[in-house]
């Protein structure tokens, strides 16, 4: 086996919504607001993942100041010993990068005005008690449904979200530490898509 070169793996191509059809999703949100929506226009607009969406609480959102912050993250684990097979958990980050501030773009701050709920209960439940990311992701395929936009995954709202700030002239610094990332290699390498009208230009 030592002269055998194993081939390497290719990270799975993300379908991401055009711009057309991101513009047609945020007119929708603007015209339907509920806690699903509410949820889909803050990681439209804040990159954060479907777990840490899931496991926000209200007194991680700060509207006088206008920050968010992930102290948490929500997963589905397996339990080969248990008398299920996956169980809930809401745990802090796996990694000190992922625990970060954002601001909050004033585009979203009037559906949180419109939707404040008290410390302890969960931004997209409304209760003390969570959306585990698989119903967000059904309800996610809903909207999109609603809208006719093409199927694609929740975790491409955060692709989408860091190719605008590309786009905007972030610098990739600041756009890797709003994402939460580690390094700013894996900022570039996986959520960076250039459109082709980009290559154009």
């Amino acid at each position: 086996m030592e002269y055998i070169k194993m081939p390497r793996t290719k990270n799975p191509e993300i379908t991401l919504l055009d711009e057309k059809e991101q513009m047609k999703l945020q007119e929708y949100i603007g015209h339907n607001q509920n806690k699903a929506t509410l949820g889909v226009a803050l990681s439209m607009t804040t990159g954060i993942r479907i777990g840490e969406l899931c496991a926000l609480q209200w007194k991680d959102i700060d509207l006088e100041k206008r920050i968010l912050t992930v102290r948490k993250t929500m997963q589905r684990i397996q339990t080969p010993d248990g008398e299920t097979r996956t169980k809930l958990t809401i745990a802090e980050p796996k990694s000190e990068s992922s625990k970060r501030k954002i601001p909050i773009p004033d585009c979203v701050i009037s559906i949180l005005e419109k939707f404040r709920g008290k410390a302890k209960e969960y931004l997209i439940s409304g209760e003390e008690r969570p959306v585990e990311p698989r119903t967000m992701q059904y309800r996610f395929a809903g909207i999109l449904k609603n809208v006719k936009l093409p199927s694609v995954h929740f975790h491409a709202l955060r692709h989408m979200f860091a190719s605008r700030c590309v786009k905007l002239g972030f610098d990739i610094k600041t756009l890797s530490e709003i994402l939460g990332h580690s390094k700013v290699e894996i900022t570039l390498n996986r959520y960076v898509h250039s459109s082709f009208e980009q290559k154009k230009q």
